[in-house]
């Protein structure tokens, strides 16, 4: 059957990260280090500019990591980056404008600065990965399956688009929420991309 195929995923929640319906990293409460480097240290990632992120690229890039699990210089010039979340950067916002409020206190910080901008994270799995085709981010008011489906789609309906790297990635207030995806167009033996085929991932 023809059509986009989705050929790995990864569920990132507070207390698992699960790929290919397996639970290989568990929360653990003793650990004094944050639930995501917790994963990052885990999954014996090796690139530091990971500890310059903020918590929401942090939640998108180790989603985008494992799924695409891909150290080859193979070109991407086909390959594209769709992300979706819901607090858009609110996250880093909130963080923001507690250096700028008080003027007797004023500390701009442009590290945080630079990512009150959501489209900074399709943007960081797109270097990562030397993806060279499109990098975009939807802003929705919830998780749709619906959405990801035809925004994936759509990408690849002209044919210069084969693979898309993406899904939803939300962190707000220490939460974190990710389903990321890797789809690529016409490929045999694997599970096709359609919208009840993503619910049952995000139920995972």
């Amino acid at each position: 059957m023809k059509g986009l195929k989705i050929m790995s995923y990864c569920r990132i929640t507070d207390a698992s990260v699960i790929f290919y319906d397996r639970e290989v990293v568990v929360y653990n409460p003793k650990d004094e280090d944050p639930w995501l480097l917790q994963i990052y240290k885990a999954k014996d990632i090796h690139y530091p500019k990971f500890h310059k992120m903020d918590n929401l690229c942090k939640a998108g890039f180790l989603g985008a990591e494992m799924v695409v699990n891909d150290d080859s210089q193979e070109n991407k010039e086909n390959w594209a980056v769709v992300t979706f979340n819901r607090s858009s950067s609110l996250d880093d916002d909130t963080s923001y404008q507690k250096t700028i409020e008080n003027a007797d206190n004023y500390f701009p910080a442009p590290s945080v600065f630079v990512y009150t901008l959501p489209n900074i994270l399709s943007g960081e799995i797109a270097i990562r990965h030397k993806i060279m085709g499109e990098s975009v981010h939807y802003i929705t008011k919830e998780f749709s399956a619906e959405r990801i489906c035809e925004a994936f789609n759509d990408l690849a309906s002209d044919g210069k688009i084969d693979t898309i790297v993406g899904g939803w990635a939300e962190y707000f207030q220490g939460h974190v929420d990710v389903l990321m995806l890797k789809v690529s167009v016409n490929e045999e033996d694997k599970q096709l991309l359609t919208i009840n085929n993503i619910l049952k991932l995000w139920k995972i």
